[in-house]
């Protein structure tokens, strides 16, 4: 019997995959704890439709991803900051403070987990960030840190 699996279950399929389950295990397990669905044409057809709406809606997303990482692609923001001697800064900069200041600079809202800093910046001095907008899109924007 073919079935629709409304869940992931261990050893026999994932969540909105079509199986081929024995008639036994499916009129007495699946079907009656809500494991599974019969797969009927109009069940299929209901699949292939959230399909397509997930596939729309994830190209979308990434259409607007392109788009933003085009937007900040080459952005520059300055801190003025104090520093002690040889440079070092009172305190650091973190990816939540790169996040606050492209916002208040340039009207742009990122994520703080986005912004990709091995450790915060203690140092004057100009830095090329990675920003990850999307899975496999990335820009990189210019921090450049002022002592005064």
């Amino acid at each position: 019997m073919k079935v629709i699996l409304k869940k992931d279950i261990k050893g026999v399929g994932k969540k909105e995959e079509v199986i081929n389950a024995a008639d036994g295990y499916a009129r007495n397990y699946l079907l009656p704890r809500g494991l599974a669905v019969e797969a009927s044409d109009g069940n299929l057809s209901t699949l292939k439709e959230k399909k397509d709406s997930k596939k729309y809606k994830e190209s979308m997303e990434v259409e607007e991803a392109r788009e933003l990482s085009k937007k900040i692609s080459g952005l520059s923001i300055r801190f003025n900051v104090k520093t002690g001697e040889n440079g070092k800064l009172f305190g650091s900069i973190t990816s939540k403070d790169i996040s606050e200041e492209i916002k208040r600079q340039h009207n742009i809202n990122i994520d703080k987990r986005k912004i990709v800093l091995e450790d915060s910046i203690k140092a004057a001095g100009v830095y090329n960030i990675e920003i990850k907008v999307y899975p496999n899109i990335t820009s990189k924007i210019k921090v450049e840190v002022v002592g005064e």
